[in-house]
């Protein structure tokens, strides 16, 4: 059965999610966006284009009409009246938010909906909670589960040691807003910038502290289950401290429109990157004491002949695995569906997917 979708923003994201399902036989695309200059970006890729306000209800709602599903790779200040239109068309929704106030408006919408509601798709949340759920299923009492992602310059300059590689305003969010985790078996509200510590891979160091978002709903999954259960986000070490000298002791957290300003005036943009995730949980397999990680590592790469950025691909790949999911009936077809619903062996068996299999460094470790 052949989908027709409609991807409701044009920018980095979007072009790599309609790049890929103009490559796949399964698939008609659509992208939609209000500004023409991006359309024109997409046009070029040779896809469709709708220009559309989504604060315009009643013209979103007939711009979306006739669609099978709707991803939004719109801001998350967007999203609940893209999943409001998508639930009034009667087509199954995606996003790509890690924004809880806006995926909590997702979860109302599905509460009576007869398509699919999967907001929280993508790299983190997303793939992080597919990986970390298959991970987490692989003991018989699970102790702890902690899911570290990083998407960083493979070649970082300056004193942040950072490049913007996604949206501004999601990275500013991780970095503000309050955590989910379970700390000592209860699901709880932790700080951003705060758990910090330290770990290497290939023999680069990073570290590591609480950011928002990422989890998605998993600590929900693993409540009472669980002792402990935690995201964070990876970077070259003394991001962290600059992080807090200027949301804290400047004040930036509460001017964050002044933040992005800074960020998108002095951080430039590049294609040139690593996504590492890093997740490892510990607990009883048989009466014994355990511990298991996955590690996975994803650098830009050319698909139809252009490069695209580590973020873009598994960002993308991330969403249209659970949609390709969907499609073929693996998925509930209705309500709210969970990251951790998907089972990661069938995620990476999707033509998108497996995207994810050049980068899975745990099982190169194995085949070694």
């Amino acid at each position: 059965m052949n989908w027709n979708i409609c991807v409701i923003g044009a920018g980095k994201i979007g072009q790599m999610i309609a790049t890929l399902l103009k490559g796949s036989p399964n698939y008609r695309v659509t992208v939609a966006d209000h500004d023409l200059k991006a359309l024109g970006e997409i046009s070029r890729l040779g896809v469709s284009t709708k220009q559309i306000d989504a604060k315009d209800e009643a013209g979103m709602t007939e711009a979306l009409t006739g669609f099978d599903a709707i991803i939004s790779a719109a801001p998350f200040f967007l999203t609940p009246a893209i999943a409001a239109a998508a639930k009034t068309v009667g087509a199954h929704y995606f996003d790509l938010t890690e924004d809880v106030a806006a995926t909590n408006a997702v979860r109302q919408l599905a509460e009576d909906s007869d398509t699919a509601f999967m907001p929280q798709c993508g790299l983190a949340p997303g793939f992080v909670g597919i990986a970390g759920a298959a991970l987490a299923a692989e003991f018989d009492e699970i102790d702890s589960l902690h899911m570290r992602v990083g998407a960083l310059p493979l070649y970082p300059t300056n004193a942040l040691k950072y490049n913007l590689t996604w949206s501004t305003d999601g990275l500013i969010n991780e970095y503000c807003n309050p955590c989910d985790a379970i700390v000592n078996g209860e699901l709880v509200k932790t700080a951003p910038l705060e758990d910090y510590e330290v770990l290497g891979h290939d023999g680069v160091e990073y570290e590591c502290f609480n950011t928002s978002g990422g989890l998605g709903t998993l600590p929900e999954t693993l409540e009472g289950k669980a002792r402990a259960v935690s995201y964070r986000s990876i970077r070259y070490p003394g991001h962290c401290d600059i992080l807090k000298l200027l949301l804290n002791d400047l004040g930036l957290e509460r001017r964050r429109d002044l933040l992005k300003e800074i960020f998108e005036a002095a951080l430039p943009r590049t294609d040139q990157d690593v996504v590492l995730v890093y997740c490892t949980a510990k607990g009883k397999i048989d009466g014994v004491l355990r511990e298991k990680s996955l590690i996975n590592k994803s650098f830009a790469r050319t698909i139809n002949g252009q490069v695209w950025s580590a973020i873009q691909i598994t960002t993308a790949a991330g969403v249209l695995g659970v949609v390709d999911l969907m499609r073929t009936g693996a998925l509930p077809s209705k309500g709210f569906i969970r990251q951790e619903q998907v089972k990661l062996t069938d995620f990476l068996n999707t033509e998108f997917g497996q995207l994810y299999r050049a980068g899975d460094v745990t099982e190169q470790n194995k085949a070694a």
